[in-house]
């Protein structure tokens, strides 16, 4: 009989348990934890691998044939350039039983210019453990592992294009982890919506002919005076900014061409769309008052994040377990936006957060770059792959869990 030993599971399953056909949970997560300690080192080296050769949105070629190459070498079917995107793929083991489809998803982009400085290898090295390690107890369960390779997380919103595209149609739960410096199940994201204008001109001599001219920046410029006008008018929350990729060619002719981008931002998609809405009146508003013609295209959206609470309780259990206290966030933080939003709105989704640096190192840094080859990160990517197996198991081992997980999700998705 195992034991639990404060607070920790004792990893070593008996002879007896390994060979029963009627196996329980507890020695199944024993299985799955004993699975990733085998695989440490080459789950390392996975995470080392894509930290040292980093590749930004959809190029990610190297590291998605790195996950893929690994899953095919455990014998996991699979299934490369899916929805569409050359570097997304899927990867799954089903048992002989029907049963859900647990999906642990691997985002693997780096940021330009910082590389691996938001930790996205230790998600896919940690996505990759839980699969493997989750495939390997599936005489036991009924249902299926799968593995999915998201790209472009940072930008580019690869998860939307997925779920947009069908991927998400025979995923029943969704899960992955995120490197961080607190262990947290429960945090929300803000909804963001990316906008692109154009303000569309007609160049002149700005000094012999400017009244021959129609200003694109002035265009531009107008379109933040209002947005600023509008920004005292908008809920909490709400955060709206915005760039000039173009602004002119040149100082002494009148900018036939500008552009801006902004990032519309809020708790909830609903809201977001609102505000999203009142910010393409202010451009349309510009381009009325100087004459410009407008171009509006919505480059890509990331949902709000939908916590699962029976997700959270399980994989928070888990942590436990494997000796790790996990904390609720902090009900004034601030957020930023992921497009695993857009897969809570559509599959039950955990999005948790295990540390790896301490609480003053920020992330998008070259402090957080390092620290996801740290010690502390390579142990959280493996403390974060076995909570997320466990997790598996406590799903496919339970249907009531997995009942409740769905019905919730349902509830959450009303009330949105």
């Amino acid at each position: 009989m195992s034991q639990f030993v404060k607070g920790r599971i004792d990893v070593s399953p008996s002879e007896d348990e390994a060979m029963s056909a009627n196996v329980s949970v507890e020695a199944l997560k024993r299985k799955v934890i004993a699975t990733i300690d085998e695989l440490r080192d080459e789950l390392i080296q996975v995470s080392e691998t894509i930290h040292a050769n980093p590749e930004v949105a959809f190029e990610e070629y190297r590291a998605m044939q790195l996950l893929t190459d690994t899953a095919e070498r455990y014998g996991l079917t699979v299934e490369r350039g899916i929805a569409g995107l050359p570097t997304a793929f899927r990867a799954w083991r089903s048992s002989s039983s029907p049963g859900p489809t647990i999906a642990f998803l691997a985002e693997y982009d780096a940021l330009p210019g910082l590389g691996h400085a938001c930790g996205h290898n230790i998600i896919a090295a940690a996505a990759l453990g839980a699969a493997l390690a989750l495939s390997r107890v599936l005489d036991s369960l009924p249902g299926r592992v799968m593995l999915m390779g998201t790209p472009a997380e940072e930008r580019g919103g690869g998860k939307m294009l997925l779920v947009d595209r069908g991927a998400f149609q025979d995923v029943d739960v969704a899960m992955m982890i995120h490197p961080s410096v607190y262990n947290m199940t429960r945090r929300r994201s803000l909804a963001s919506y990316n906008l692109f204008f154009e303000f569309f001109g007609k160049a002149a001599h700005a000094a012999a002919s400017p009244d021959d001219g129609i200003n694109a920046l002035n265009g531009v410029i107008l379109l933040f005076n209002n947005i600023n006008a509008l920004r005292g008018h908008v809920p909490d929350g709400v955060r709206i900014h915005g760039i000039i990729p173009n602004g002119g060619e040149a100082h002494n002719i009148v900018p036939e061409y500008a552009t801006a981008q902004f990032s519309v931002r809020a708790p909830t998609r609903a809201m977001a769309q609102e505000i999203v809405a009142k910010v393409i009146a202010c451009a349309e508003a510009a381009a009325l008052a100087t004459g410009t013609r407008l171009q509006t295209k919505e480059l890509y959206h990331y949902d709000n994040m939908i916590p699962n609470p029976v997700l959270a309780d399980l994989f928070e259990a888990n942590m436990r377990l494997l000796g790790r206290e996990v904390q609720e966030p902090n009900a004034n933080e601030r957020m930023g936006s992921t497009d695993m939003g857009n897969v809570s709105h559509v599959v039950p989704a955990l999005h948790s957060y295990v540390a790896i640096a301490d609480e003053k190192v920020a992330g998008h840094t070259a402090e957080f770059r390092e620290a996801a080859v740290s010690p502390r990160g390579h142990e959280g990517l493996l403390v974060g792959a076995k909570a997320m197996a466990m997790t598996g198991v406590d799903l496919l081992a339970d249907p009531e869990a997995f009942r409740r997980a769905r019905q919730v999700f349902q509830q959450a998705i009303q009330e949105e």
